[in-house]
């Protein structure tokens, strides 16, 4: 018989994460975001639970778990803040997930201990101002200068969260490092594929130059900017993986990633299902609580529905993905259906709370700010459709 309950060390981890979310992060977070500010005390923290390091082993620094338990404790963390969640989920999938998949022996040596105690943050340097959801045009390149056994990069990334704090210690970079010429089969013209590598370069790094901070409508507390390099040279031994795997490793990351961004969204989508009954048990209107009103109910059931959908979805694919079985049509379902989840579930709940919905002390409107970027970031809601149908054996 299937049985969908955690077992004892997940229920541990899952509780623990919620106590501090509620205990440490929903009292402080607020004042962070009004103020722009990225929660170094929070992050720090979390760091000391172990958090950063929850999926990797501990031969690395980290806790000995896996993806699920870092999804588990991603869900708990956005239930009262996306921008906390945002920072482990780009800390550890995108950041630390790359060098343990594809980094050498001495690269996670070097870098995981650092990134699993929260010491360090790393980043994933792949959006581009002119890529945007075509990751595969990319512009930046890297060459590899023979003489001085350097990698000479230039180019431009946007919108790399975790990319510029006081703590960053790294970007590992999609770049153009050649190109091969192939000929078609029907004897036509030939064609130039770009080949793609993915370069660690440290922070501080000269010709490395990290912009200010974007003005952001949500994820307030968080670190997003631009990235820019100029000769920026690097040793040969910062290739991850091999060349021209750049594409097939960011490809794979991006798959795991959903599912971590898929629980982030559920547990957006369950803030504002905690949020709306609290409030709605509290609130009178015409001479009664507002949640005995039939209209008021149905809307929380329906927000209920969604979360707990998506919870399953994510859950899902995370099962398969530790399994070894093909998991991104479920990734992909699973990101799309929680994204969409969080956007209806943070406008109902602003809904419900009327005017005080609208107010920033009220966590719902933080929510409502946090939830569209879910829709886009990591895969658009329209990429996520595109992935779903060929993986169903559509054209394209």
């Amino acid at each position: 018989m299937l049985d969908h309950r955690l077992d004892s060390e997940y229920e541990e981890l899952r509780r623990t994460v919620a106590e501090f979310a509620n205990d440490v992060v929903a009292p402080k977070i607020g004042d962070y975001y009004e103020h722009n500010e990225f929660p170094y005390e929070i992050i720090r923290e979390m760091g000391r639970m172990g958090l950063f390091g929850l999926p990797f082993p501990e031969e690395y620094g980290g806790m000995g778990g896996d993806y699920f338990a870092l999804c588990l404790a991603l869900e708990e963390l956005a239930r009262v803040d996306s921008s906390v969640a945002i920072t482990l989920e780009a800390g550890v999938s995108l950041g630390a997930m790359p060098i343990f998949r594809f980094g050498t022996e001495e690269q996670k040596q070097e870098w995981l201990p650092r990134l699993c105690s929260g010491e360090l943050l790393g980043a994933f340097g792949l959006t581009e101002p002119e890529g945007g959801s075509d990751a595969g045009a990319t512009r930046t390149t890297a060459r590899l200068d023979e003489e001085t056994g350097e990698w000479v990069i230039n180019g431009t990334k946007c919108f790399i969260t975790n990319s510029g704090t006081d703590i960053t210690g790294l970007v590992t970079v999609t770049a153009l490092t050649e190109s091969t010429t192939h000929s078609s089969e029907a004897g036509g013209k030939a064609s130039t594929r770009p080949v793609i590598s993915s370069i660690i370069v440290p922070a501080g790094t000269p010709g490395f130059t990290v912009s200010k901070k974007y003005s952001k409508v949500g994820w307030n507390a968080s670190d997003t900017r631009e990235l820019s390099f100029a000769d920026c040279r690097v040793p040969a031994a910062n290739l991850l993986g091999e060349v021209g795997r750049g594409y097939a490793q960011f490809l794979r990351i991006l798959d795991e990633g959903r599912i971590a961004i898929a629980a982030l969204s559920t547990g957006l989508a369950q803030g504002c299902v905690d949020q709306s009954l609290a409030y709605a048990s509290e609130r009178r209107a015409f001479g009664r609580t507002i949640g005995a009103n039939q209209a008021i109910q149905f809307k929380i059931a329906d927000m209920e529905m969604r979360a707990h959908t998506s919870r399953l979805a994510w859950r899902d694919a995370a099962s398969r993905l530790l399994h070894g079985e093909p998991f991104k049509k479920e990734a992909a379902i699973a990101k799309l259906h929680s994204s969409d989840a969080a956007v209806v579930n943070a406008r109902e709940a602003t809904q419900i709370h009327g005017g005080y919905g609208f107010m920033n002390e009220f966590p719902v409107a933080r929510f409502w700010r946090d939830c569209k970027i879910l829709e886009i970031g990591e895969g658009t809601s329209e990429v996520q459709r595109m992935l779903i149908a060929r993986e169903l054996g559509m054209a394209s």
